[in-house]
């Protein structure tokens, strides 16, 4: 227990798993904490200040099913395993327990092993510092990320503001700040007690990493980055145990390489994560073709950050047109990827020192694959064809052709889980291993050939070969035959009865010490063998770049494959303000749809001189869908992949905002329509001439008059100051009245029929203005009591005609206008029109029409007293 607390102290924050035996047992509170959350037993061992001492256990063996179920939950694991062997028999006694010391600490974003990570998805540790004291005034914060698990690692400046922006982009799985940095939805992921670096210790830190005398040759990286990188570092070097796993030189990332997308507008689209945590019905699974797990990440990754850089989207919109239009290409590429394994990751454990022998031959087996990838190019690639898929033939082409050729005679083709199962190497790599195993495995089959030669050698044809418990090996005959041998030099006499006599050899005592260590000298040679493979393989320069492209190769193949199964084209981009979308489909919603439904597509026109739809119609005719399927097409085509639409041509959008349906957020005490408002604050603030704004019922969550005013100024501001291309879906109907006053807003509306007393919604966006928002037939569609929707609807025409006659252009506004002062009572007659408008004579019974006529008499005179 002396060894528990002291290396308690050195992780308080974490779970400790304390190796014992094949156990990991959990103590004191830990025990407790980890009973509960993994459901096992809590029992009790030895005492501490006369108490009992709370306990729990996992199996060494099923330990990592049992680490991935508290990494989800939230708790962070230090791993304390036995560093001193245990003595053998024959050997002195051990004195005291053996040593113990930390050798991982597992956290939610310094993972590595297989079964805790998702294959399809990056799993980053982030950190941001703010700025230091002499450039606060700057606002400008430092940023950084790292997938350990494959050695991506990368940076940015960005002012404090556009923190949250970047964390829903980047969907971190661990942050490492101070708290009050990291906004609210994301403080739950924030690790405990992170000390930040200063600038020149941050500089001479990851300098050696990287193994470079000066910062200056990674990169120009800002003071703020270089504390944060190093605040990543640091911190997945505690986590190793002080081992530092392969990782990548660190990229800077530029403010404008990617399209600004907030939050809210991540939240409203379901890019790669849905709102209830799924990825069932999102846009990364409606457009995923990968067959691999690295390409179903660089696709996420291509998803949540799409570029604003033409020639990067015009040269992946090229490469996967040109995988689709080469004949039987397709057909011959899929299988290639398919048996491409996961090498980044793989690499990512053998640099940690977790490398299973499965993860060695995943080198082996990807270059095997860029061979035969090299091989389809290679007849078909000339100078004509696009850049991409001419750089993926050159990053492939031999890179590590010695490397394959010595993994590929090391390894066995059937290898064990684990080295410690031995077998990972093959026969004939190296001879001592060989001799080894040979000892081992064919000891009878030496000893038989041995006792053979003997018997010839000395002519005794009975002489035999047997184990003895104290002896070893000997050789064994009758005491007939004692006398005859003992001239052979070669021969030491051991021991004699009176009917046997035992012989041995300086080669026999060799052998029978060769028999006994062949094992452990077989294990510890793989081990040796095995650990200058790995170390080969993880300095090799080449492999990681060969991982990239293999991902890259399957987006590019997956995008051609989505191309040829449906109605889906490559957009032409432009650097202008064009906009056009030519029978365009929401891809998710299509995907669920059942075979026998059609999508029923719909086009989009925001032209410059007509750059702002203002769409009308009812709830359930398609207002949402048709503002997402045009936001998803634009993060589609500056993805650079395939549209779902027959025709595009997308002029460079630098922000995209989308605001579609309502929510609120209690948590943080704000209001379905403090919600609402804070997103549209954001739009009017950062939106620009080269954005798109799509936004749903501005305003319909506050009194009609405030809504209508709050729309109609937002619907100004967008079109007359901000200059965007917007879609302004709205239910204030009033609003359409503007396209005179607002030269570039057109309206439009979702074309609506009736038939026979039915309504029929047609999901068609035309030319026009709603005639009214059929807000009573989606009542009684969702199942509202008929006698309600009865009465709603004739409320609804009774208010219909109060409204008619305050005029036909916006009249909510001219009755405003119209309103006498305060203290005026010319209002006041409308109480009596509004109680007889609100009766319904068939639904009173004789007792309740006399009291309603009472009650309407009562009425008339205090509005007659009023108005005197």
């Amino acid at each position: 227990m002396a060894q528990w607390f002291a290396l308690k102290a050195q992780e308080p924050d974490a779970l400790l798993f304390f190796r014992m035996g094949d156990f990991y047992e959990l103590f004191f509170a830990d025990a407790e904490t980890a009973a509960m959350a993994l459901d096992i037993s809590l029992t009790t061992r030895g005492k501490h200040n006369d108490m009992p001492i709370p306990m729990c256990g996992v199996p060494v063996a099923a330990a990592p099913a049992y680490l991935a179920r508290l990494i989800r939950r939230g708790f962070r694991v230090a791993v304390a395993e036995q560093t001193e062997q245990a003595r053998k028999p024959g050997e002195p006694p051990q004195k005291g327990p053996l040593s113990r010391a930390i050798v991982r600490l597992v956290t939610a974003g310094t993972l590595t092993e297989e079964e805790l990570l998702e294959a399809g998805r990056q799993n980053l540790l982030f950190a941001v510092v703010a700025p230091s004291k002499k450039t606060r005034a700057s606002d400008r914060c430092g940023a950084a990320w790292i997938d350990i698990s494959t050695g991506s690692f990368e940076t940015a400046t960005l002012p404090k503001s556009q923190i949250e922006e970047l964390l829903a982009r980047l969907d971190p799985s661990e942050i490492l700040a101070d708290p009050s940095l990291i906004p609210d939805p994301y403080s739950a992921r924030v690790a405990p007690n992170v000390s930040q670096p200063g600038i020149e210790s941050a500089r001479a830190r990851m300098a050696q990493v990287f193994e470079v005398p000066q910062i200056a040759i990674l990169g120009d990286f800002t003071e703020e980055e270089i504390r944060a990188a190093t605040l990543v570092l640091d911190y997945v070097k505690r986590s190793q145990a002080g081992a530092m796993p392969r990782i990548a030189r660190p990229l800077r990332r530029g403010e404008a390489e990617c399209l600004g997308l907030d939050p809210a507008t991540r939240a409203s689209l379901d890019l790669v994560q849905a709102r209830d945590g799924t990825t069932t019905h999102t846009l990364l699974s409606a457009v995923d073709r990968c067959v691999s797990a690295a390409g179903q990440r660089l696709l996420a990754q291509w998803i949540a950050a799409p570029s604003t850089d033409l020639t990067l989207i015009q040269d992946r919109q090229a490469a996967w047109r040109w995988i689709g239009a080469q004949p039987g290409l397709m057909e011959s590429l899929t299988p290639v990827l398919r048996r491409a394994p996961d090498l980044a990751r793989a690499l990512g454990r053998l640099s940690s020192g977790r490398g299973l022998p499965r993860d060695l031959a995943a080198a082996r087996d990807l270059l095997q694959a860029a061979d035969a990838l090299v091989a389809l190019l290679e007849p078909i690639c000339t100078d004509t064809t696009p850049a991409l898929i001419r750089a993926l033939f050159a990053g492939l082409y031999g890179r590590a052709d010695s490397l394959l050729a010595t993994l590929e005679k090391a390894l066995s083709e059937t290898l064990p889980a684990r080295i410690e199962d031995g077998g990972a190497i093959a026969t004939g790599y190296h001879p001592d291993l060989d001799r080894y195993r040979g000892l081992r495995d064919d000891s009878k089959r030496m000893l038989a050939a041995l006792q053979q030669r003997y018997a010839e050698r000395f002519n005794v044809a009975t002489l035999k070969i047997r184990h003895h418990a104290q002896l070893g090996y000997i050789i064994e005959t009758s005491a007939l035959h004692a006398a005859k041998l003992k001239d052979f030099p070669e021969l030491s006499f051991r021991q004699g009865t009176a009917n046997l006599v035992r012989f041995t050899t300086e080669e026999l005592l060799d052998l029978d010490r060769a028999i006994l260590e062949a094992a452990d000298k077989a294990s510890a040679l793989e081990r040796r063998l095995f650990a200058a493979l790995v170390a080969e393989t993880v300095a090799h320069p080449a492999l990681p770049e060969l991982a990239t492209l293999f991902a890259m190769a399957d987006v590019l193949a997956g995008s051609a494959k989505l191309a040829q199964g449906g109605n889906w084209c490559s957009p032409e981009m432009t650097q202008d303000q064009s906009f056009e979308l030519k029978s365009c489909r929401h891809p998710v919603v299509e995907a669920a749809l059942d075979k026998t439904t059609r999508f029923i597509p719909n086009d989009c026109h925001l032209p410059p001189d007509q750059r702002v739809m203002l769409l009308t119609g009812p709830n359930m005719a398609g207002k949402s869908t048709f503002l997402r399927q045009t936001a998803l097409a634009v993060i589609l085509a500056q993805a650079g992949l395939p549209i779902p639409a027959a025709k595009a041509r997308i002029g460079i959008v630098d922000r995209l905002f989308s605001r579609v349906g309502a929510a609120d957020d209690l948590a943080r005490g704000r209001s379905t329509f403090m919600v609402e408002m804070t997103e549209t604050a954001a739009i009017l603030r950062q939106a620009g001439p080269r954005s798109l704004v799509v936004v749903d019922e501005i305003g319909r969550g506050t009194s009609t008059l405030d809504g209508l005013a709050i729309a109609w100024a937002t619907l100004e501001a967008l079109h007359s100051q901000l200059g965007a291309r917007t879609i302004f879906a709205t239910h204030f109907h009033e609003l359409c009245s503007l396209s005179d006053s607002m030269p570039r807003l057109t309206p439009y509306t979702m074309a609506v029929r009736e038939w026979q007393g039915e309504v029929i919604f047609q999901h068609e966006v035309r030319k026009g203005a709603a005639r009214k928002s059929w807000g009573v037939h989606v009542a009684q569609l969702a199942g509202v009591p008929m006698p309600v929707v009865q009465r709603a609807t004739r409320l609804l025409a009774a208010l219909e005609r109060d409204q008619s006659r305050s005029g036909p252009q916006l009249p909510l506004f001219k009755a405003a206008e119209a309103a006498p002062a305060c203290g005026s009572s010319h209002d006041e007659p409308d109480r009596l029109r509004d109680a007889l408008e609100a009766l319904d004579p068939d639904a009173l019974s004789p007792r309740d029409a006399l009291e309603t006529l009472y009650a309407l008499r009562k009425l008339a005179l205090e509005t007659k007293n009023d108005l005197t």
